[in-house]
Order: structure tokens, then sequence, then C-alpha cells
């Protein structure tokens, strides 16, 4: 990595500017941008998040944006309504105020006299989310956007759900946001207000779990924000990037398929994070990539960028299994579209016998199976950060618990790229049932490295609107959509599809433990075969890693972090226990201390999946000299036959001084999940 400090435009940035939306609510933005702005006015490039701009995005911002502003653009790192220094509240993810202040937003900026008129958008997670559906609603001076980590389906493809099954992720993402929403704003930007600014956020900004659970198909609340909606509504150039170790990857492929206007696409081996940080490794010099395409549409400069192919993939090789990595070995290859026609999809029918093979199977008989509850501990986090113990550790425990189906050791290496599809013929003993589908590369050894997976409510099996109970003992034929992968499994390999009808903390159980008849004839995985190509080694590398300089962060506590499997033998039950945030660190540039912890265990008795419990902790705090502000919250999942339950604990403190406390117990019914 080189850090750069000299560039073509001086830099000029401005730590807190407040932007008053139409209806007079103030939102907080940071500025960068060149010196002379005013007297030669540049394009600009909005960042819109949550995530408060003058401390938990600090330390990333710093190499980013003045990079951006060095190259010539104006770049707005905006505050959320509700969120950080910003006015009002921020009730939920993505709403239409939320939307709307976006669209607004844009338009001042285009107003102001340090901008051309041109105002593209970038951003991760939900600065990608918020990128895609603002650009739905077509601001008349947006002109690009680049998304990452993002989706155009907030039902089928994010945090909440995933094939019709209630991710473990789902309560663990809403209690991170509980703590962060309940957050003081900063005395030393907005002032006096601050207090009375936090109070309505205690009050109002409620218990987003619980709404979240009171939509469990997808309906109105989930297909707002969902561009995949309409396709035509976005008319802007977009470049779209994920990680295989990303949650979101699916969604690069739905974007270059579907949209019309000019695309572009890119997944590395990376976890949740931007590729020019990005881990595995390689890292990519992607600020240099943000200022070519950001070129090519907003300043109508020739870059070449799309002149390239559409899609570039990482193509990982082998490896042994492992809680983390920091760097994955493979090469990088290139599409021209997608779907593309480099692709060969190609059946692998299962046998009885549990062999996985593309000649029709010997043993065409049926294989029944009921995980333990188990089966799901070493699967790793559905959106991996890259931190240590959130990949996916050795299978072969899962694999005991579940059925196999391998091919014979491979005489030659195998590669696929894109999503394979399971295509089933099952019976069950129950009205409601689920299923998870890994695919492993198993090497000499009997190592067992999970490359891909998927996930199914078999009451979804025709949609995820209206689910429909299943009739026990009828065979349905369904399919299993599996998370996209550019893989190559070793010669001398196996590859593996196991299939179990439990995947726990990965998906919250089913209300009653299944029994699977898998009915091999008819039953097949369908992998997505790509021959190797010789023009892959001709394709052009990807710059090395710059950033601007790096902030002064000084830590002052290391956070507690951990990932531990337990199983308790007294308790007849396993654990996992996850510790997480970023310690306890100063920053250099405003004198703010910030402190962040959280601990998250999910827990499943070996004997009865509906005892299953989730308990999350966190506590985050902000101080400087004599003044501190800090919150705390407790958000604790079960379940039953018949309903979801939420406990909830909400408080905050004012130094010493306790000033609020709510607390909530809900019940919400179960529908078929």
């Amino acid at each position: 990595m080189t850090e750069v400090d000299r560039f073509q435009n001086t830099v000029k940035e401005i730590h807190h500017t407040e932007i008053e939306m139409p209806d007079g609510c103030k939102l907080a933005a940071r500025i960068w941008m060149p010196a002379d702005a005013e007297e030669a006015p540049v394009p600009a490039i909005l960042e819109y998040l949550p995530y408060r701009k003058n401390d938990f995005t600090t330390g990333r911002d710093a190499p980013m944006q003045p990079y951006l502003a060095g190259h010539g653009y104006a770049v707005i790192r905006l505050d959320l309504r509700g969120a950080g220094d910003s006015e009002g509240l921020m009730e939920d993810e993505y709403t239409a105020q939320e939307l709307q202040d976006g669209y607004d937003a844009i338009a001042w900026i285009a107003d102001q006299p340090w901008c051309d008129g041109n105002v593209g958008m970038i951003g991760i997670s939900w600065g990608g989310f918020n990128g895609l559906q603002i650009a739905a609603m077509q601001p008349p001076a947006l002109r690009t956007i680049i998304t990452l980590c993002s989706t155009d389906d907030r039902y089928a493809d994010d945090i909440h759900y995933m094939g019709g099954c209630v991710l473990g992720e789902h309560p663990s993402w809403a209690s991170i946001m509980f703590a962060r929403n309940s957050l003081a704003p900063d005395p030393a930007n907005v002032g006096d207000k601050w207090r009375e600014m936090w109070m309505e956020r205690l009050e109002g900004s409620g218990l987003w779990l619980k709404t979240w659970l009171e939509h469990q198909t997808r309906d109105e609340f989930w297909k707002h924000g969902s561009i995949c909606e309409d396709w035509s509504k976005i008319q802007i150039p977009v470049y779209a990037v994920s990680g295989w170790a990303d949650g979101y990857c699916r969604a690069v492929f739905r974007l270059m398929e579907n949209l019309q206007g000019p695309k572009k696409g890119l997944v590395g081996p990376w976890a949740h994070r931007y590729p020019h940080i990005g881990e595995p490794g390689p890292a990519i010099g992607f600020l240099q990539e943000e200022v070519r395409w950001f070129d090519q549409w907003m300043k109508g400069r020739d870059t070449g960028i799309m002149e390239e192919p559409q899609l570039r993939l990482y193509m990982q090789d082998s490896v042994p299994p492992r809680g983390w990595y920091g760097h994955r070995p493979g090469r990088w290859i290139a599409e021209p579209s997608w779907p593309s026609p480099n692709i060969r999809r190609t059946a692998f029918h299962l046998g009885s016998d549990g062999s996985l093979d593309r000649a029709e199977p010997r043993k065409r008989g049926s294989v029944a199976i009921t995980s333990p509850a188990t089966v799901g501990m070493a699967s790793g986090r559905w959106c991996a950060y890259s931190a240590p113990g959130d990949a996916p550790v050795d299978q072969r425990a899962e694999d005991a618990g579940s059925l196999c189906f391998d091919t014979v050791p491979l005489e030659e290496a195998l590669e696929f790229a894109g999503d394979a599809q399971v295509r089933l013929r099952v019976s069950v003993d129950k009205p409601v049932a689920q299923l998870a589908a890994r695919l492993c590369d198993v090497d000499p050894d009997g190592r067992s490295t999970r490359v891909s997976f998927g996930v199914l409510n078999l009451t979804h099996r025709d949609g995820h609107e209206a689910p429909e109970p299943l009739e026990p003992g009828e065979i349905y034929e369904i399919t299993i959509p599996m998370k996209h992968v550019a893989q190559r499994i070793s010669e001398g390999h196996r590859l593996r599809l196991a299939i179990s009808t439990s995947y726990f903390p990965m998906i919250w159980p089913a209300p009653e433990p299944v029994r699977l008849i898998l009915h091999a004839e008819g039953s097949s995985l369908d992998l997505p075969l790509r021959p190797r190509r010789e023009i892959d080694a001709a394709l052009p590398p990807f710059e090395e890693v710059e950033t601007a300089p790096q902030r002064g962060i000084e830590q002052l506590e290391e956070p507690d972090l951990r990932y531990l499997i337990v199983e308790d033998a007294a308790a007849n039950e396993t654990r996992l226990q996850i510790g997480d945030g970023d310690g306890r660190y100063r920053l250099e540039d405003n004198g703010l201390t910030v402190h962040e912890q959280g601990y998250e265990t999910f827990t499943v008795p070996h004997d009865d999946v509906t005892r299953a419990r989730a308990h999350f902790r966190w506590s985050i705090g902000l101080e400087r000299d004599d003044w501190s502000a800090r919150s705390e919250t407790e958000t604790t999942m079960t379940s039953d036959v018949e309903n979801f339950y939420i406990v909830a604990k909400l408080r905050a403190w004012e130094g010493d001084s306790l000033v609020k406390e709510i607390e909530w117990d809900e019940a919400i019914p179960r529908n078929m999940v």
C-alpha cells in the first residue's frame, strides 16, 4: 500500500456543515473538495450513511475521501436523518423519508457554487443500497453510482431472510443498529441541542427487530427499496462490486443481467469491505478504479474502462478450511456479459449410494435424515467482515450430520463460476421444513472446505409471497439456489454436496425437527462449469493500492474479539460465542474518545430445536473532556412452535447518571418459518 500525500489539487476539508431539507430538518455533512472549487467548480460524489461522519467512519474516510478530492471532486459524507449529528429520527432502513432526503441532498449539492452540477454516488452496504434506490428515483443531477456489497432485493438477498428462512444475522444486525441508533450527537457540532436530539432518538427509534419479524414474506414492506421490482427505473451507469466472502455477491450478477444502461461488475475474494482494504486478499487499487469510473461518466474523459470486459471475477484455488484467510490464492478471470456464453451448465446426478456424477446414478433409491440441531455451528457468518472466525471452518462435523454426495477424486481440476442449483425430489414428515445445501471441496486428507451454500424454506418452494404448508409424505420437486462463486477444485480432490435439515445459527430452526427423505432419481446438482480460457492471462492487472494518509487514531483499549464454538456436555447444548467491536480509541482530529464492545451468543440444545436462543449485548459510548454519553442494549430472541419472542432493554447514561431506560417484551406469530 502506498500513501499519497500530494495530489493535482490541494484539498480543503469542512469538518461539519448542515444541509437543510425542504421540511426544515438539518442533515450533517463532512466535505472534502479542491481548495479552488468555488472558482473552478467540480463534480461531486455523495456517500450517504447512518454511521456517523465524525467518529465511526473517520478512520475509514480519511484514506478515501481526500484521495477523490485530490483528483478533482467534491466528496460529501452525509449522515442520515436521525443519525450522527443530523436532526430528526431514523425509524428503519431505507425509508421513503431517507430516500427523499437523499434526492433533495443531491439537488442541494448540484446547486452549490463549488459543484459543476454533476453528482455521483458511492457507498458500501447501506450506502450501496440507497445509492441504487435513489438512482431509481432519477434525480436530475445524478450521473452515475458505484454500489458495493449491496442488493437489488431486500427480502430474498439481504441480512434478514434467505430462501424464506430467518437468518441468524437478522437479530444480530438489529441489535447492532439498536445500540447505534441510541447514540447521542456530538455537542461540539450541534451545540446545546444535543440532549434534546438524543432524547428524541432514545424514545422514538423503536425496536427494529420486531418490525422486521412482523414481515416474514416478500410483502410490500420489502418490495419498497427493492430495485428489482422495476429495473428500467435505473438509467444511469452503474459499477457494482462485491466479494465471495461477502453476503451480497449475488446481486452483482443480477445487476449485470438486468440493468439496461452502461454497467460494470467486479467480484473479488473479499469480505464486506472496500477492495483497496479487501480481505481476504489480494486487495486492489480500487481508489484509482473509482477515479477512472467517475472521470468517464462525470468529466467526459475516455478512460478506457468501458472497453474492458463487463465482469471481472476472482477464480479461487482450493485451500484448507480455516476460520480466517488473509489471502486467497487464485487468478482474475473476465466475462463479456452475464449470463456468460463461456459457462456450461452441467448436471451432476445424486445416487442413493452417496455418489455425485455426470453419468446417471447406479443407485436410484432414497435416503433419509434428521440432522442434529448443531449442524450449522461451523457455518461462519452470512456476511463476513474478515474478522478471525467468521469464515466457515472444517465441515467434517457438519458433513457427518448431513446427506453427502461425493464425486470420485478428480482426475483433473474442475472450475465453475456462477450460481449452482440443487434440484431435489424430497418428502418430509412436517408441514414446515427447511433445507441447507453446501458445496464442499474435500482434499485427499478428508478436510472439507465449504465453497458455497444455499438454504430454502420448503413452504416457499413456489415463491416468497404466499408460502404453502407441506403435505407430509408427498414428494415435492424443489430447487435450492446457491450463492455465486468462482472456484477451482484441485486434481485429486472430491466435490461434495451436503444436504441437512438444520443450519443454525446461519438460519433460525424450523418449528419442529424434520425427517427428510431424499429421492435420488431426478435429483441433481446443476453446476456452472467454466473451461479455463487463455485470454484471462492477458487481462490488464489492477493497480497497486494507493490511499490518502491515515488520520491519527490512538487505540486506548483493544476490543474483546472472540469466535468460540462451545459444546457444553453438562447442559447438553452447543453455543456460538462472539465478541465484537472496536475497543476504546481516541480521534486526534476532534479529541473524541469512542468505545464499542458487543457480545453475541447463539445457543441450541442438542435435543430440542424449539429452545434455540440468541442473546446480544452492546455498549457504545462517546466522551470528551468532562462530557460523556453512552448506551447499553440487550436483546434476547427465542421461539416456540407458534411464535418468536423478543425481550429487549435500552439504557442510556449521561456521565454517571442513568437518563433513560426502556424495555420491550414482544411475541410475533410465526408464518410457516
